[in-house]
């Protein structure tokens, strides 16, 4: 019986450019995001614009496709947000979303998913709709709150990045699942830092 670590070996054997591309742009990105670096939205252009077309073409996830194209135009508006709101003090502070607000994108990042998933799970062939639908939609929240430098963005994304590796480990990706599962201990850690300098400017 071939083994998971076989596997793993036989699907980085076959990854194109393109994959390879993806993944080590990606994790600079994060690396970076996470050390607030504004270099993150640059590297995070180029990666989404790599992994748009290897979700669409590789893995028929249509709303992963859709929301790395997304992504693209969020890294032009997170470079103009950071550089302007953090004009006069070098970078835009760290700040909180209150409970009202997390009841407001939970209940609606839960009802876009009930949504999305339903049209692409009826209407089209794409797979694993309502994963894909759940990681899109909360995907996008998440990085509107990276945007704006709110540290519960990295919560949303330790959560969202579990459930993106089980999502490419059902479908297959397991070398994506390994990344995503990396992706969640980089958030975890980036959440960490940022507290501590939320925590510090409480103090000022």
């Amino acid at each position: 019986m071939e083994s998971f670590v076989d596997k793993i070996a036989m699907e980085a054997g076959s990854l194109s450019w393109v994959d390879w591309a993806a993944s080590i742009t990606a994790i600079v990105y994060v690396v970076l995001a996470a050390r607030s670096n504004i270099w993150c939205w640059f590297w995070g252009i180029i990666s989404c614009s790599l992994w748009a077309y290897a979700s669409f073409v590789f893995y028929g996830l249509y709303l992963d496709a859709l929301l790395q194209v997304f992504y693209v135009g969020m890294g032009f508006w997170g470079i103009y947000t950071w550089r302007s709101a953090g004009a006069q003090e070098g970078i835009v502070p760290v700040s909180r979303l209150g409970w009202q607000q997390h009841a407001w994108y939970l209940l609606g990042g839960g009802l876009a998913t009930l949504a999305f998933g339903y049209f692409f799970g009826a209407y089209t062939p794409a797979a694993a709709t309502y994963w894909d639908a759940g990681t899109t939609t909360f995907s996008v929240l998440a990085t509107f709150m990276l945007a704006r430098r709110r540290l519960d963005n990295w919560a949303y994304w330790v959560a969202i990045d579990a459930v993106y590796a089980g999502l490419y480990f059902s479908r297959g990706a397991y070398l994506f699942a390994l990344l995503m599962a990396a992706y969640t201990l980089i958030a975890g850690k980036a959440w960490a830092s940022w507290k501590k300098e939320w925590q510090n400017a409480q103090f000022y």
